[in-house]
């Protein structure tokens, strides 16, 4: 297991490099990046050491755009998901990579949605009584005698591209304990805010990659696995994601500067098989990794991965780290095993966890007793960079890595 390690920190250390593009449209200087004062907020909660005196020294930059930082959503820890608004937040803060979910609706136009079926929590339609009528489950109150909560499901397919864009984008969540639709509208995490949940303005596929390119930024589109049957009207799971891949060659974009994903793995070798020039830098998603079983068997199919021609693999954080029996966060068996395999890493999803002082819930679960404060997640983006070798890193709020890959020269 040492030399394991060993190998995984040489390896890390080599690799740890952001995506690069020869296009000539790709042009990071062309935003004057802003961070604001979480990062020295959370650089100044760090426990004392080498670590936190690095970053410290940065502390006035200057700082620009890293490929190595993938915008999340855009940047929904305080603005509503995958909109307009998010993803200008997200360019802002020095995001080179920014990630529209791709489904779509009724007519089957390609929209920017987590998942097809979330419009009840991160839109208005049901306080829109002629949409919410046309939702898959229209909205139930609680019912405290039976102890159920408030429910409803709305999807993008429940609606057409017209009525999809007269909603207002809204922090994603929703009320249990909720008696009507305006309440279940709220719910709001604490550490999250609604300030900026006005009126989001939701995105088309081509919107998304119209505003992106104006920034000279890349793209990451993920193809979201249908909540609904498919073939849909006639639509298979195949042409929808060759229509994610149209849109780009449409407008123009170099295969070099998008990063599609998908959690379906046949979608990522169908883009191997019939768009390689976009299938050679595929983000195969991983959610294997969620059960213990899961876990073995998602690392004991990476030599395969590699074998059938994937070349980036994407757990999330906590499948890439353990604690050892020094209580030290170091390189998991998952992230020896992918780079053994030669695949390259990016991971998700930073700043997605809410306060850390409780070991950090989901994404730190296997270094959960090494984690008691906000600034912590530094340690574990250190460990992520310099000795896992991660080649990107998805963040809810783009400004915290940017300072990061900053200050290290990714």
């Amino acid at each position: 297991m040492r030399a394991a390690i060993i190998f995984s920190l040489t390896f890390g250390l080599t690799s740890a490099v952001p995506f690069l593009s020869n296009d000539k449209h790709h042009d990071h200087d062309r935003i004057n990046v802003q961070l604001g004062p979480r990062p020295y907020f959370l650089v100044n909660d760090m426990d004392e050491g080498p670590l936190k005196k690095k970053l410290q020294s940065c502390s006035e930059g200057p700082f620009r755009t890293s490929d190595f930082v993938f915008g999340h959503r855009g940047a929904p820890l305080q603005f509503p998901e995958h909109t307009e608004e998010s993803y200008r937040a997200a360019a802002r803060m020095g995001a080179g990579v920014v990630e529209c979910d791709v489904t779509f609706t009724k007519d089957k136009q390609l929209v920017c949605r987590h998942s097809q079926c979330d419009l009840h929590t991160t839109t208005n339609i049901l306080a829109i009584p002629e949409l919410a009528k046309k939702c898959t489950k229209p909205f139930v109150p609680a019912d405290p005698v039976k102890g159920t909560p408030a429910s409803a499901t709305c999807c993008t397919s429940d609606i057409t591209l017209a009525e999809f864009k007269t909603l207002c984008g809204k922090m994603d969540a929703s009320l249990p304990t909720a008696m009507n639709a305006t309440q279940y509208l709220g719910g709001t995490p604490p550490y999250r805010t609604d300030l900026y949940s006005t009126c989001g303005t939701l995105m088309t596929h081509k919107e998304y990659i119209k505003l992106v390119d104006s920034f000279g930024l890349n793209f990451t589109p993920e193809a979201k696995t249908p909540m609904i049957k498919m073939p849909y009207l006639g639509w298979t799971q195949e042409q929808f994601v060759q229509s994610i891949i149209d849109d780009y060659k449409t407008a123009g974009i170099s295969p070099s500067r998008v990063f599609p994903q998908s959690f379906l793995i046949d979608d990522i070798y169908y883009l191997i098989k019939h768009e390689p020039q976009f299938g050679k830098q595929a983000v195969a998603l991983d959610e294997q990794v969620d059960t213990p079983e899961g876990y073995r068997n998602s690392t004991a199919q990476l030599p395969t991965l590699a074998k059938n021609g994937v070349k980036i693999v994407a757990p999330a954080i906590f499948a890439l780290v353990k604690l050892d029996a020094q209580n030290r966060i170091v390189p998991s068996e998952y992230s020896i095993a992918a780079k053994r395999a030669g695949l390259d890493i990016v991971t998700w999803s930073f700043e997605r966890s809410g306060f850390l002082n409780n070991g950090g819930g989901y994404y730190y679960q296997y270094v959960a007793p090494a984690i008691n404060n906000d600034g912590d997640m530094y340690t574990v983006l250190d460990v992520l960079v310099k000795q896992v070798g991660i080649r990107a890193l998805y963040s809810d709020w783009p400004a915290t890595v940017t300072y990061y890959a900053n200050c290290m020269g990714l």
